[in-house]
């Protein structure tokens, strides 16, 4: 190579995206950095906004600190692993072990090793659109092929099961169900996970079910655990410390396997391979995991009336209710919410554009809705972890910047959706 040739990056990633941590977060860095307050709303990350992690968990590392100064088990200690155990066992999971549970650094590492442990070229995964993008891209980096089912704004962001089934190819392997759903805030409602286990079981997929928001539900949503209803194929339940627990930096998920696990024998094993090979997650956070799940569940609070979510996400249902251009599907759990603009009063509203001068003119960093996959221009999520105060400020700001958008539009000037290459190039 020349000395001055460009070094080219892989072309496996292509096709692969993560706008949530983009080039909007990287100018948002650089307005920090020149002085500027950003509200950051595009990261669901507690600390940020003054949670605290459960002092019991901090405790229970401190105590276990000399355990932590070797490898573990690839999968992880064994304390946490039947604490996760027992909490799919209270649930009503049947048939599951300490051998079935894998414990990873964040879901997030998991997602990938679930994935690379299944996937040949080519191989098909059915993935929801809107996603959490990781997915994606997880499935494109292993060498498959995402195919997105629609979850639509219409329908509450739930799935439709006969539209779904209409997906299934001979080269699927697996459906990845999100739910409580990120971006959207829907929780699926018990029939529908029925129907999304019998199709997983009639076309033999596997069901990667992300629950990482499991006990964030609001009013008289009911979370279904999809291992209480998947009986006749695997089932893998991946959750984690981060969110319930409010310890995103702790880096602690696992992957629990129930159904037809014999039959998954050798599956199991390349996962087990996959763990060896990055040696064992971080153990020192493993010792919170048992304190976490067998504790109080401080979780049911902050999402009860007159707790911290709640009452964020009571603001928000306020402040887009009270709008002219905003629509909202009410999240029924999670801690986000998945704004629509209505297209009738900004007919040439688009999503990226819209972030891009929010950001600059408001100093309100959100993700447009196109990071989830989806094929329209005309959402955006913010999470809903700020106090209601803050979300207040932000929905001032976003009522003022789309009311400019009208006005010029009114005037007959530039649209919001005029020059978005333009606008976007210094990104470049």
């Amino acid at each position: 190579m020349k000395p001055d040739a460009s070094i080219r990056p892989s072309d496996s990633l292509r096709n692969v995206r993560y706008e949530i941590r983009g080039r909007l977060a990287r100018r948002a860095h650089e307005l920090e950095r020149q002085g500027y307050e950003i509200v950051s709303l595009n990261i669901g990350n507690p600390k940020a906004f003054g949670f605290r992690t459960p002092e019991t968990m901090r405790l229970a590392m401190i105590e276990n600190l000399s355990e932590a100064e070797g490898y573990c088990h690839q999968k992880g200690i064994f304390p946490a692993r039947e604490a996760v155990v027992m909490q799919q066992q209270a649930r009503g999971v049947t048939g599951v072990t300490a051998e079935e549970v894998f414990i990873g650094n964040g879901v997030s590492e998991l997602i990938d090793l679930v994935l690379r442990a299944l996937l040949n070229s080519g191989d098909e995964v059915l993935v929801p659109s809107p996603d959490y993008p990781l997915w994606t891209a997880a499935v494109t980096l292993n060498g498959g092929r995402p195919v997105h089912y629609p979850c639509r704004p219409e329908n509450g962001f739930v799935p439709d099961p006969e539209e779904l089934a209409r997906l299934v190819t001979p080269r699927t392997r697996a459906i990845v169900i999100i739910n409580p759903n990120n971006p959207t805030g829907a929780v699926y409602p018990r029939p529908v996970l029925e129907a999304l286990a019998r199709l997983a079981e009639r076309s033999g997929l596997i069901v990667f079910s992300d629950e990482i928001y499991d006990q964030m539900v609001y009013d008289d949503a009911e979370f279904v655990p999809m291992a209480t209803l998947v009986r006749d194929t695997l089932c893998a339940t991946l959750s984690g410390l981060s969110k319930v627990y409010r310890a995103c930096g702790y880096r602690v998920g696992w992957a629990v396997f129930s159904g037809r696990t014999r039959a998954a024998a050798d599956y199991l094993s390349a996962l087990e391979l996959l763990s060896s090979l990055r040696l064992c997650s971080n153990v020192l956070s493993q010792w919170a995991v048992q304190t976490a799940l067998g504790g109080y569940q401080s979780v049911k609070d902050l999402v009860s009336p007159g707790g911290r979510l709640y009452e964020s996400r009571r603001t928000i249902l306020s402040a887009t209710d009270s709008s002219r251009f905003l629509e909202l599907a009410p999240p029924r759990g999670a801690m986000y919410a998945f704004v629509g603009v209505d297209t009738r009063e900004l007919p040439a509203f688009d999503d990226q554009k819209f972030a891009l001068d929010l950001l600059e003119q408001k100093h309100v960093l959100v993700a447009p809705g196109v990071s989830f996959n989806v094929p329209y221009r005309n959402h955006f999520r913010v999470t809903t972890l700020p106090d209601p105060a803050t979300l207040r400020e932000v929905f001032g700001r976003i009522e003022e910047l789309l009311q400019g958008y009208a006005s010029a539009a009114a005037a007959g000037g530039a649209g919001p959706a005029d020059n978005v290459v333009e606008a976007t190039s210094r990104f470049k």
